[in-house]
C-alpha cells in the first residue's frame, strides 16, 4: 500500500507545508537542518500532532482528513517507529521487548514469542534473546529495537535518525542491516536523517526540507549529484559514483575503483564508490606509480571556494568533483570541455551498498 500525504503546520513562526507519496517497499529519506520541520513531519505521520491541514493515507486508509474531521490515533494506524534512542523496556528482556508489539495486537504468548525469535534471528541478535536493555551495547540495544519494530508487522516504518546515537564503530554494522532488511520490507518506509551517507545506501527516493518546505526531491542518487540548493550542495559535498560490486572492488563501466568495503557486499550488487573532493588530484596525462583510481572525465565547470577551486567534471551519468588550488588550475590550463584524469588513493574511497534498484540511491 502507498502512503499519500499532504500537511500543513502552523506554529507561533514556524511553518510546515509538505505533500509527498511513497510506493509499497520503498524508502523515503527526508534531510534538512535542524528546524526544517523533519521531526514534525513525522510526528504527524505517526499521528502523534494533528496538522492544521492536510490529508493522510496509508492504501485506501485515510488516517487524516482535516477538512472531514478524520484523525486515526497513533495506536490504531499500524506505524512502526525506530528512533535515536531505543526506548526499550527496562525490565523486559530482549525477547520479551519484541514480543511486546505481536502481544500488543492480540498474538498468543507462543505465536508473540516464535515472532519474536524470527525477528531477533533477522537482525543478528538472537543471542541476545535473554538479556535486559542494561546489558546491552548501544548498537545491540538498537538492533533489538528494530527488531521491536519490524515484529509488529508495521504498515508504515518511521526511522528517526536511527543511527545518530550510535558510536563511529557501530554506526556502519547497523547502517548495513538496515539495508538488508528494508531491501525484504513490502510497506512504505520513511526515514530521517542528517547522514548523506544514510540516504545513499538505504533510501530509493530523497526530499529535501528547508524552513518547513520541501526544496528538491527524487531518486537519492540524482538530488545528490546534482544539487539546485545550497544546503543540499552542501549536505552533498561528497562524490557518489554508483556501479556494482566486484570483488572488493566498484565496477562502474570500463572503470574499476578499489577502496576500503564499508559493508558487506555481494559480487553484482548496487554499490557506490564514496569519497570527498578534496582528496582528488587532477592529471593532464594518466599518472603512473603506485597503485591509485584513476577516472577519465570532461571538465564542466570551475567554481571558487575560498582558497580553493573545485573542479566539476562530467563522466557517463555522474558528476564527480576535484578541490585543487588556484595555482593547480593554471598549471593544468582547466577548462570547461578539457579532458583530464581524477585520481584518488584507494585509501580514500569507500564503497558502500546503494539502495533503489532502478531509481538509483
Amino acid at each position: 500500500m502507498s502512503l499519500r500525504a499532504e500537511i500543513e503546520v502552523r506554529r507561533d513562526d514556524f511553518a510546515l507545508s509538505a505533500e509527498l507519496a511513497v510506493r509499497p517497499g520503498e524508502v523515503l529519506a527526508v534531510l534538512g537542518p535542524n528546524g526544517a520541520g523533519k521531526s514534525t513531519l513525522l510526528s504527524a505521520l505517526s499521528g502523534l500532532l494533528v496538522p492544521d491541514r492536510g490529508r493522510i493515507e496509508l492504501g485506501e486508509r485515510v488516517w487524516l482528513d482535516t477538512e472531514r474531521r478524520v484523525h486515526v490515533p497513533t495506536h490504531r494506524r499500524g506505524v512502526g517507529l525506530l528512533a535515536q534512542n531505543p526506548l526499550l523496556f527496562p525490565y523486559l528482556s530482549a525477547l520479551e521487548n519484541v514480543a511486546f508489539g505481536p502481544r500488543a495486537a492480540g498474538a498468543g504468548k507462543v505465536a508473540a514469542r516464535r515472532t519474536a525469535e524470527r525477528w531477533l534471528s533477522e537482525v543478528d541478535a538472537e543471542t541476545l534473546a535473554g538479556r535486559r536493555p542494561g546489558q546491552l551495547s548501544g548498537g545491540q540495544a538498537q538492533r533489538v529495537a528494530l527488531a521491536r519494530a519490524l515484529a509488529a508487522d508495521p504498515e508504515l516504518l518511521l526511522l528517526d535518525e536511527p543511527l545518530a546515537a550510535l558510536d563511529i564503530d557501530a554506526a556502519p554494522a547497523m547502517r548495513g542491516l538496515l539495508h538488508r532488511v528494508l531491501q525484504h520490507q513490502e510497506h512504505p518506509t520513511v526515514l530521517v536523517t542528517h547522514d548523506v551517507l544514510d540516504a545513499v545506501v538505504l533510501a530509493d527516493r530523497l526530499v529535501v526540507l528547508l524552513d518547513g518546505r520541501i526544496v528538491e526531491q527524487g531518486p537519492t542518487r540524482e538530488v545528490l549529484a546534482r544539487p539546485r540548493e545550497a544546503f543540499t550542495a552542501r549536505i552533498a559535498g561528497l562524490n557518489l559514483l554508483p556501479g556494482t560490486a566486484a570483488a572488493g572492488a566498484l565496477a562502474l563501466g570500463d572503470i574499476t575503483l578499489t577502496g576500503h568495503v564499508a559493508e558487506p557486499l555481494d559480487e553484482g550488487e548496487p554499490a557506490a564508490a564514496v569519497f570527498a573532493p578534496a582528496a582528488v588530484a587532477v592529471h593532464r596525462e594518466l599518472p603512473g606509480g603506485s597503485p591509485r583510481n584513476a577516472i577519465p572525465v570532461q571538465v564542466t565547470g570551475l567554481e571558487p571556494r575560498g582558497d580553493v577551486v573545485r573542479v566539476r567534471g562530467s563522466v557517463g551519468d555522474c558528476a564527480p568533483a576535484a578541490d585543487v588550488t588556484p595555482a593547480a588550475v593554471a598549471d593544468l590550463a582547466l577548462a570547461p570541455g578539457e579532458r583530464v584524469w581524477f585520481v584518488v588513493k584507494a585509501a580514500e574511497v569507500a564503497i558502500h551498498p546503494l539502495s533503489g534498484g532502478s531509481s538509483g540511491a
